[in-house]
């Protein structure tokens, strides 16, 4: 059975205001749980692979990218930066499929949160992670625009 992307995006959300890149590259959402952690999602299309068929690797990126800012969010509380980004591809995977990212805080401290996680396809004996990341988020103040 073919489940179908409304099915599997059921209780998830996108962000709210707007970003030019992530808008562009996605769309990615997120799900917040009862016990909250929270899951991140997108369904890969043909515009998210390279020339092989495969998803491409700076694609992975800025989801788990997106997905440090997702997981963190309830403790970031306002505007952030990526300071560090680390990753480690394991697998490919292709269009049609379903892609999730999870994670956890590994530590957070006055300005800065320590974040990792994996991304994956699949679930139970047939998941398959994707790419291993970790990454350093840092608080930041808003600053108005210049002219």
């Amino acid at each position: 059975m073919n489940t179908s992307l409304n099915d599997r995006l059921t209780g998830y959300q996108s962000w709210e205001g707007h970003d030019p890149f992530e808008d562009h590259a996605g769309p990615f959402f997120f799900k917040k749980h009862d016990d909250g952690h929270v899951t991140c999602a997108f369904e890969a299309t043909p515009t998210h692979c390279n020339g092989g068929g495969f998803l491409h690797g700076g694609m992975l990126m800025t989801f788990a990218d997106y997905s440090l800012f997702a997981i963190g969010g309830d403790v970031l509380e306002g505007p952030a930066v990526t300071v560090s980004f680390s990753a480690e591809f394991t697998a490919a995977a292709g269009a049609g499929e379903f892609v999730e990212a999870r994670g956890e805080i590994v530590q957070n401290t006055g300005s800065m949160v320590f974040l990792r996680g994996q991304v994956f396809t699949g679930s139970g004996a047939a998941e398959r992670i994707l790419l291993n990341f970790s990454g350093i988020v840092k608080r930041v103040k808003k600053r108005p625009l210049s002219d």
